[in-house]
């Protein structure tokens, strides 16, 4: 029924329209042409004045209204240290454009008035005028040369690499419909090298795992970190179709484009909390978020700095954001701990890597610390069961008591930890599955558990503190039923007996 009465109407009012045009074309031919024209020529010439006035007013009052929620006024300075210059540059164009714009608008509508048709006055022509040109061609020639001069500086500033023994840090981002993968360096602040032709399904990066800057690279979640007054330097590198890599507050935009790897370096200066204290200032930020909660969270505190594509990469561009967190150097640091290694975590020992049969440097470190930490907790321990502890990383020829190659790092840590606290003593106990001959794999135990007391007497430690035990295969961790579970029963630990 609404859509009935509205379409009446519609029709009510195109009848309306056409009998007021048939109205005013009777109107003309009673006054004549000459009186109308100069009517029309009045009118047009009032109507364009008021267009001026309307037109301009409203340029001046949308600028000044949105002025808090555009980037470089109000709570929108830059965030960054090359920021300011650019912003300088785009507001010393608006000003020098805008001159131009409001006289030139004032004169189009001003001479549409001033020489409307008016019965008698002829136009006169001036096909030529060397002054005019001269002036119509030095000042915009003058206004380019400053504005070219300046955005040069700028660039050569702005785009400029970093130079050699600079501090700065450098992340890696690979664009792909639809999202970003950015990856960090570890500890060594070394991103590793990629190579396309290694990209698998689970290596999508196609990272060189030869390359050990590679192993402790790490790849964050949805939410990312920089510290604030740190050079960043970005590599940027997109997968299959033109991205690019856009902080708006931070006045970075760069092309991710496929096969030309490119880069942006920027300087953060202000936190997530910073920015947020400065849009708390203005009214607007202090709505709320959620119209549709009142009493909720307010815009400023909703506020988050956020890495998108300004390219129309797809049907799922939208989904390009990820949040960035300014944040302290100690803050950043604390968060960088939480992170794990990609290489450890996702692809050691598993088909697509290439050091399955190898320790790693970074390995050896790690398993150190983590096992001086262990025995030194187990010593420091009241409770009988913390004072048994499991050889992870020791291994066995099959069928065997002759240790592997690999053994030794575990074993040397071992060796580390008995010398830390000499005046422990410990039972070394060889454990097997229950497949085969019982009475076999308690002799095998009982051999294993031998050739780690022999390691550890070579490298110095009192064969009093070390009592070798085999259980073979009376005492599993879990029940014998998967290829998993025999794997945990057969192993080697060490209990400290005092």
């Amino acid at each position: 029924m609404n859509s009935l009465i509205v379409l009446i109407c519609i029709i009510l009012v195109l009848i309306v329209v056409v009998q007021v045009g048939k109205v005013y074309e009777l109107a003309n031919t009673i006054k004549g042409d000459t009186q109308v024209q100069r009517d029309n020529s009045k009118w047009n010439g009032w109507f364009s004045l008021g267009f001026m006035v309307l037109f301009l007013g409203g340029v001046f009052w949308s600028a000044w209204s949105y002025r808090n929620v555009m980037l470089g006024y109000g709570p929108h300075q830059s965030a960054s240290v090359h920021g300011s210059l650019l912003d300088d540059i785009f507001f010393v164009t608006l000003v020098l454009t805008g001159i131009v714009f409001v006289l030139t608008h004032i004169a189009l509508f001003w001479f549409a008035y001033k020489y409307r048709w008016q019965e008698g006055r002829k136009a006169k022509f001036i096909p030529h005028d060397n002054r005019l040109e001269i002036w119509w061609t030095a000042i915009p020639a003058v206004v380019m040369t400053i504005l070219v001069v300046r955005g040069l500086n700028a660039w050569n500033t702005v785009m400029a690499d970093v130079k050699e023994g600079e501090d700065y840090m450098e992340i890696e981002a690979t664009a792909q419909q639809f999202g970003w993968t950015l990856r960090y360096p570890g500890a060594d602040g070394k991103i590793g090298t990629r190579d396309y032709k290694m990209t698998t399904g689970a290596n999508t990066l196609g990272m060189d795992f030869r390359d050990s800057k590679t192993w402790d690279d790490f790849i964050p979640g949805q939410e990312f970190y920089l510290p604030v007054g740190k050079k960043v330097r970005v590599r940027i590198i997109a997968k299959d179709v033109l991205h690019n890599f856009y902080l708006p507050q931070f006045r970075v935009k760069m092309d991710a484009v496929p096969g030309l790897p490119t880069y942006f370096v920027f300087t953060p200066t202000k936190t997530t909390t910073d920015y947020r204290n400065e849009l708390r200032k203005y009214p607007e930020y202090n709505e709320p978020f959620d119209p549709a909660e009142p009493n909720g969270p307010k815009r400023w505190e909703k506020f988050d700095y956020e890495l998108a594509c300004a390219e129309l990469c797809g049907k799922g561009h939208y989904s390009m954001r990820r949040v960035l967190k300014i944040v302290s150097q100690e803050e950043y640091d604390a968060w960088v701990k939480l992170q794990k290694s990609f290489y450890l975590s996702e692809m050691r020992g598993k088909a697509d890597d290439p050091n399955k049969d190898k320790v790693l440097d970074i390995e050896v470190s790690d398993r150190a610390k983590e096992f001086g930490d262990n025995i030194k907790k187990a010593v420091e321990s009241t409770t009988a069961t913390d004072k048994t502890l499991q050889l992870q990383h020791i291994s066995f020829e099959t069928g065997s008591a002759t240790l592997s190659a690999n053994s030794k790092y575990e074993l040397d840590n071992l060796v580390t930890g008995m010398n830390a606290f000499p005046a422990i003593s410990v039972e070394v106990a060889g454990h097997t599955d229950n497949v085969g001959d019982a009475a076999a794999n308690l002799s095998l135990s009982s051999a294993r558990a031998a050739s780690v007391v022999k390691y550890l007497m070579d490298r110095g430690i009192s064969g009093s503190r070390l009592k070798p035990r085999g259980y073979g295969g009376t005492k599993p961790l879990v029940s014998n039923d998967s290829p998993e579970n025999l794997a945990k029963n057969r192993r080697t630990e060490f209990t400290i007996l005092n």
